[in-house]
């Protein structure tokens, strides 16, 4: 019996030791997913609070493009010139930034002129915003008030202006949440600044006030950015169970709030992690005996997990090729040591080496692609060997490295530098049996004695290997202030530009495009290439910028359809792709030019894919829909090109029958170590096929990529895993021993 008893105490002491752990885990467990609770609704206000200061903050900067503007200073504030304002005001900030209300100020705060919806209105438009336009103005006379760094401060007659580092004047700005007749809104003022004629600027300048509703298109798109399909205003404090912000005015009292139902986790892990907590209730004395085992195996399961997401937080910063640093990770790094720097917490300066190697190319070229890959990972891996523990080095693609160096000394420190990259290229690489002697081309610039900004360092020092390239290679090159060609250069591209399309230099690179499943060439992607008699090949990615800021995307892309309609129009069957600009297609007369073009060549029109950019669709205009369809109707074929980074729309899918969209490149490169961008080709695919689309995928680069990309449904697909851009000669030749039944299958 004293046996039993103590059987039965140990029993009762083990239930009530069980039931009171059980209790403790269980408010725990509720305490915890509460917990969790308030950080996901903390993390939303976060985010949609930062969301709301962006979009203030991007409202304003869109009208610094018509306000920074010599005409406006003399045609809307010296002349009054009101038929000047109603079209480049009132109209223009209606048709391109939807401005609900628009009012032009004088310099001393007295109203001009009024706009609503782009249409003139009278004095009564302004009323009930009075006071917060005042305040407005009275902020943006504040230092730091303005749009950009100030460097430098402009004379004048009646006092001084901030500027930037070159002289321009900055714009004076405020902006803030208001409510005007029941509905919230965005009330900006923005100063009028010359672009050009410095000496029409005054001390007291007018201003322009805008006002944009909340409501529709921005609210609209806060959700669709959000996933936040129910977020609203409300005037008054929502309820408790919603998340809100508030809308905060000048003197700090809400004018209402932006409240959407939150994401709480919490019932989610108590509905998915209850049948678990009851079986360990349950079980609870059966398991201690194997409770080492699940501890054991826990471990282990969270030392993959953490495994798991280094090595995904690895790839997402790292090349898979070489091993090395990305841009990404490489511009987080620099950003960081250049802001030490500045702030005095380390000595010396950021060096920022940009190399490539010579004649990469001709390596590609003559000994295939898997030579030139293993050259790129042999001069990453000897780079990283003989260099100092503590330098940066990276990879941004192809066979450019980045390296990153914090040292004191300047121009000595910099030319040390250059001569040691020199010297490791010196020496030959072994690779399937070839000794390669290749070099490379180094630019060097550094921080933040030549810039604090990142991007600007990286810039200058991709100037300076290209001066070094201009120099005749396997040399380095420090910056200097004479490099810096964001003027000189530009307009001596500009002018030898106009040279090129007059004097017939340009010249069409063909891109195949091929069947996923088989390899089978369908067709070629037209592609501009300039190569200068003097600065030899020029990146699209340079001249056409230039060329759409000197009027000439028009000629240029005139030049581009004629050639290739001319040259194609005696191939054998197969579909050649064009881009077109969006300049050409806003054109009044490009259905008659493309027409002439046509006539001239005698190409036929069925057999050529016309590309767009998702850009163009943004318009919805009359003319741009009537453009397109009048070119379908001439026979070519429409094609909606680097689908998914642009703002990606239904309505224009559903209203015009595209014959194929592209996939734009930057999610077929990341697809191998992002499951988010998978899934978005996945989609992309699903939803093209469902309109009866063909789809192409762009930057195929590696047999992973192909599978994925294949696994999701593309039929057609470009890149250099297969063909890189052919001249026209070995492009004809390709066709040729197509017809001829050559297996065209293996990448040129």
């Amino acid at each position: 019996m004293a046996h039993g008893l103590r059987t039965g105490w140990v029993a009762f002491a083990t239930f009530v030791a069980l039931l009171s752990l059980s209790v403790a885990l269980i408010a725990a467990f509720n305490h915890s997913t509460s917990v969790a609770d308030e950080l996901a609704r903390e993390d939303e206000r976060g985010i949609a609070q930062q969301y709301l200061d962006r979009a203030m903050r991007d409202f304003v900067a869109t009208q610094k493009v018509q306000l920074t503007w010599d005409d406006a200073m003399r045609k809307a504030v010296l002349a009054d010139d009101t038929n000047w304002s109603n079209h480049y005001l009132g109209a223009f900030f209606w048709n391109n930034f939807r401005t609900d209300k628009l009012f032009l100020l004088r310099p001393d705060g007295r109203l001009a002129h009024s706009w609503e919806q782009g249409r003139p209105a009278g004095a009564g438009a302004v009323k009930g915003l009075e006071q917060d336009i005042a305040a407005l103005l009275v902020a943006a006379q504040r230092p730091g008030a303005v749009s950009g760094d100030v460097r430098r401060t402009l004379p004048l007659a009646d006092g001084a202006w901030p500027a930037d580092v070159d002289g321009r004047p900055l714009t004076r700005w405020a902006a803030r949440p208001v409510l005007h007749h029941g509905r919230p809104a965005f009330l900006a003022v923005a100063a009028i600044v010359p672009d050009r004629d410095y000496g029409l600027l005054r001390r007291r300048p007018a201003y322009v006030a805008s006002l944009r509703y909340l409501e529709g298109a921005p609210l609209a798109q806060m959700r669709t950015d959000l996933l936040l399909p129910d977020l609203g205003f409300s005037a008054t404090l929502p309820d408790p169970s919603r998340n809100a912000i508030a809308l905060q005015a000048a003197d700090g009292h809400p004018i209402g709030w932006l409240a959407w139902r939150a994401k709480t986790p919490g019932p989610t892990i108590v509905r998915r992690t209850a049948p678990l907590l009851a079986t360990y209730i349950l079980f609870f004395i059966g398991v201690v005996m194997g409770g080492s085992i699940i501890v054991r195996r826990m471990r282990r399961a969270g030392r993959e997990l953490l495994a798991s997401e280094a090595q995904a937080q690895h790839n997402a910063l790292h090349d898979a090729m070489s091993g090395l640093p990305n841009r990404v990770h490489y511009m987080q790094r620099l950003r960081a040591e250049l802001a030490a720097c500045i702030e005095g917490r380390v000595a010396g300066d950021v060096f920022v080496a940009y190399l490539d190697i010579d004649s990469f190319k001709v390596v590609n070229d003559t000994l295939g692609h898997h030579v030139g890959d293993e050259l790129v990972r042999q001069v990453a891996l000897r780079l990283r060997r003989a260099l100092p523990e503590g330098d940066f080095l990276s990879r941004f693609g192809g066979d450019e490295f980045v390296l990153m160096r914090r040292a004191e000394g300047g121009l000595v420190a910099a030319d040390q530098l250059g001569r040691q990259i020199m010297e490791l290229m010196q020496e030959p690489f072994a690779i399937s049996g070839n000794n390669l002697d290749v070099t490379c081309s180094c630019g060097i610039s550094w921080g933040p004695e030549q810039s604090e900004d990142p991007g600007e360092l990286l810039r200058r020092a991709d100037i300076a290997l290209y001066r070094a390239k201009q120099r005749g290679r396997a040399r380095y090159r420090r910056f200097t202030r004479d490099m810096d060609a964001s003027v000189k250069l530009r307009r001596e591209m500009e002018m030898e530009l106009r040279r090129a399309i007059a004097r017939d230099e340009l010249s069409v690179a063909f891109q195949p495009i091929v069947a996923i499943e088989n390899g089978d060439v369908r067709g070629f992607e037209a592609l501009l290439r300039w190569t200068h008699p003097e600065r030899g090949e020029i990146r699209p990615g340079l001249f056409v910028p230039i060329a759409e800021q000197a009027g000439l995307m028009i000629p240029l892309g005139n030049w581009m359809l004629r050639h290739v309609f001319r040259e194609c129009r005696g191939w054998p069957a197969c579909d050649v792709s064009v881009n077109l600009s969006p300049l050409q297609i806003m054109a009044t007369d490009f259905v008659q030019t493309i027409a002439g073009i046509v006539a001239e060549t005698g190409v036929d029109p069925r057999r050529v894919v016309l590309e767009v950019t998702e850009g163009i669709m943004l318009d919805r205009s009359d003319h741009v829909m009537g453009v397109l369809r009048e070119l379908n109707r001439m026979g070519f074929r429409i094609a909606l090109d680097d689908f998914g980074i642009g703002y990606s729309s239904l309505s224009y899918l559903r209203s015009f029958q595209f014959e194929r969209i592209k996939i734009d490149r930057s999610f077929v490169q990341n697809i191998e170590g992002d499951m988010d961008a998978h899934s978005i080709l996945c989609a992309i695919v699903s939803l093209g096929h469902t309109l009866r689309m063909k789809v192409v995928a762009e930057g195929v680069e590696t047999e992973v990529q192909r599978r994925l990309v294949q696994a999701a449904g593309c039929e057609l697909v470009q890149g250099h895993l297969f063909w890189k851009a052919l001249p026209v000669a070995e492009a004809r030749a390709l066709l040729w021993r197509r017809e001829h039944g050559a297996d065209l299958r293996l990448a040129g």
